[in-house]
């Protein structure tokens, strides 16, 4: 057995919840009993809740650097999915 660092926990932790997030949304858009579709609905809601505290913590030790967008990138992205509406 290997001990994982806080780094390696939390990133392990952060994918982990990405992934079950991807299976929520999807178990939920593909259920048709609506209390077991609140259900995952709730799940994804929670893990997207957790998923963001662990980013954050991650991001404030300075684990999961990020670059900011100028504007011209702001602006491509806007446009491209206010097309898609």
């Amino acid at each position: 057995m290997f001990d994982l660092n806080d780094q390696e926990r939390i990133t392990d932790l952060l994918m982990t919840e990405k992934k079950m997030s991807n299976n929520y949304d999807t178990f939920a858009s593909e259920c048709v009993h609506p209390k077991l579709k609140d259900a995952f609905l709730n799940a994804l809601t929670q893990g997207q809740a957790i998923q963001c505290d662990l980013f954050s913590a991650a991001q404030s030790r300075g684990w999961y650097q990020t670059t900011p967008a100028d504007g011209t990138q702001i602006n491509q992205a806007y446009q491209k999915f206010s097309a898609m509406s």
